[in-house]
């Protein structure tokens, strides 16, 4: 088995001046779902900047970081779900779906944290293949 892990951590104010800025910014990286979840709270950038966390770890988990092409597409790919318990897990789709199967990862772990002004997630994900692999 071959562990994978990324974390990230993000100033909350970043993802507040990028939102308020840009009305399509929460589009590009949020689900619809992930912007109804945060939208219900009363102060929605702490868990927006967690779930940006979230995404990003999850790309660094991979190897696939912020660089390269379509990057911006893989954030629509990456959803946190929040369990009724408030824990939070990854749901993966298109690109990342296809890595994760490719890697044989059969599970994914993700943690987000928020205090003062950052946000930090961890994401680990348990895999039998190492590295990613063309086909």
């Amino acid at each position: 088995m071959h562990l994978y892990q990324g974390v990230d951590l993000i100033e909350i104010d970043r993802i507040k001046t990028a939102h308020d800025r840009q009305d399509a910014f929460g589009k590009r990286i949020f689900t619809e779902a992930e912007l109804a979840y945060c939208n219900l709270r009363p102060d929605p950038y702490p868990h927006l900047a967690g779930r940006f966390a979230a995404k990003e770890a999850c790309l660094k988990a991979f190897g696939v970081g912020m660089g390269g092409f379509g990057t911006l597409a893989r954030f629509q790919e990456i959803e946190v779900e929040s369990m009724p318990s408030g824990k939070p897990t990854l749901l993966l789709y298109g690109s990342m779906e296809k890595m994760r199967k490719r890697l044989k990862i059969a599970q994914v772990t993700v943690s987000i944290s928020h205090a003062d002004s950052f946000a930090i997630a961890t994401v680990v994900m348990l895999g039998a293949a190492m590295g990613v692999e063309e086909g």
